[in-house]
């Protein structure tokens, strides 16, 4: 056995030598055009120059083109936008790819790629998303690597990687860019919300919305209530200047809160209407996990406005959380509306249904949110706008109309736009030309059964044991008898 392991030894050795006397024999791999390429438009050996990094989120995708063409729009700058091509270039960062182009032969110039991204309602942008810019000034010669990225990330992002002989000049280019992103940033004045990255965590592309309008007179509330409401959240924004002339600061919160239906989300629809230069981010469902990204937004553009409804799903009361600790995003939350300067032109305009459950510190701080105003159901004057607002007394005689105020006490707002239209169905299936009392009786009574038969259920579900009173102190009031 031991002469088998001495022979096996030797194998070993002359093996290795015949390697390296092989590689010896090999001429090393040539460099690709793209070293050969950067090489010329630096002037000195790409791989014997500094790198310096720049990161945004992903989202920010549109703005980093934008900061491009307007550095490259700069007088004496010139520029040529060259593509790579080659396995794996996701997962290199750039010295690695030009240190493979160099001493491996791999990676080699080939087509930019670009990403078509939304910029607006109905707007897109073509965007580079992996492309390197060889960029001359009067003074310097920079390579800019521009790319959409997950590169040793959980989460995507924007990477833009400079080399440049002067590490300093690199980072005054990175400067500008990020100015240029700022002043040429699409989501000014617009209204848009923040989406999950579809494939893992992080941001995903912004949505954006039309502006709605909606006309105060078309805002039912009790009276006085748009008055206060306007005047924190439009009135501030008006008369900024005096204010801060006379010491004041310009952020500031509201809370509107109420039963489901009640109007709340209308009276933010004609509040973001009512301001067309702000820029507005709504968060809704899983968008509230973006609150410190929103707040970032918010604090790079002003004016703005953060709309942030059903705050309670993450702004309970610390006292009632199961963990004794309270929900981590209303600390965020909380954080955020704090690090907002105080001469900062933003407002934060939150809804709940239950303002019980609400965090003190977040309802009951001047400072975070200085107006509390309640969105009730409809009283008897209410309940008239709405049936005139929604059509429905168009056709009826003033004695209906009556009638029907009498017989929806307790109802919603969206419940008449909902009466509304299934008055308009019946009369239309039954082959009317216009829409009666005998419709809108028949739709307040299919309406009424329906409410009648959830109210059942929940009812029945509660004295199974399925459900507390206390659980439920929140639920709508019975129901009405609607004719």
């Amino acid at each position: 056995m031991a002469d088998d392991e001495l022979d096996v030894r030797a194998f070993a050795d002359e093996f290795r030598a015949f390697m390296k006397a092989l590689q010896k024999a090999t001429p090393p791999p040539e460099p690709t055009a793209l070293a050969r390429r950067l090489n010329e438009h630096l002037g000195a050996d790409p791989g014997e120059l500094p790198v310096t990094v720049e990161s945004l989120p992903s989202y920010e995708q549109a703005n980093v083109q934008a900061a491009m063409d307007a550095y490259l729009a700069g007088d004496g700058i010139t520029a040529e936008l060259i593509g790579i091509v080659g396995s794996g270039r996701e997962h290199q960062g750039f010295a690695d790819l030009v240190d493979a182009a160099r001493k491996h032969g791999q990676y080699d110039l080939g087509a930019v790629d670009y990403a078509t991204v939304s910029v607006g309602v109905g707007k897109e942008q073509a965007c580079v998303s992996f492309g390197l810019y060889l960029i001359a000034t009067p003074e310097h010669r920079l390579a800019a690597l521009v790319r959409l990225s997950g590169h040793r990330r959980a989460v995507p992002e924007m990477l833009i990687e400079v080399m440049c002989s002067d590490a300093e000049a690199a980072r005054q280019f990175l400067r500008t860019v990020r100015e240029y992103t700022v002043r040429h940033h699409v989501c000014r004045g617009q209204v848009l919300s923040f989406e999950s990255y579809e494939y893992g965590d992080g941001i995903g592309p912004l949505r954006f919305h039309e502006r709605p309008q909606v006309d105060a007179a078309d805002v039912i509330l009790p009276a006085g209530v748009l008055d206060s409401v306007h005047r924190q959240i439009l009135g501030v924004a008006e008369h900024r200047e005096r204010l801060l002339k006379a010491g004041h600061h310009l952020k500031r919160g509201v809370v509107l809160f109420g039963p489901p239906g009640t109007g709340k989300t209308h009276t933010i629809r004609h509040l973001i209407g009512a301001q067309p230069e702000t820029t507005v981010i709504v968060l809704t469902g899983l968008g509230v996990q973006f609150i410190r990204e929103a707040c970032s937004l918010a604090r790079l553009l002003p004016p703005a406005l953060v709309v942030l409804e059903d705050v309670d799903l993450i702004a309970e009361e610390r006292t009632m959380s199961h963990l004794g600790m309270g929900n981590p995003l209303l600390f965020q939350l909380l954080n955020e509306m704090d690090g907002v300067a105080g001469d900062a032109d933003i407002a934060f305009l939150l809804t709940t249904n239950r303002l019980d459950l609400v965090e003190p510190a977040l309802a009951q701080r001047p400072g975070r949110v200085d107006l509390v105003a309640e969105v009730p159901l409809p009283d008897v004057a209410g309940r008239r706008r709405l049936l005139e607002l929604y059509g429905v007394s168009a056709h009826l005689t003033p004695d209906e109309v009556e009638r029907v105020v009498h017989a929806t006490a307790g109802a919603t707002g969206s419940f008449f736009a909902e009466l509304s239209r299934r008055a308009d169905l019946l009369a239309a299936t039954a082959g009317d030309d216009t829409t009666g009392m005998k419709h809108v009786s028949a739709a307040l009574d299919e309406l009424g059964r329906s409410r009648t038969a959830v109210s059942n259920a929940i009812a029945a579900f509660r004295s199974s044991g399925g459900l507390s009173e206390e659980a439920h102190s929140g639920a709508s009031p019975q129901p009405a008898p609607y004719v």
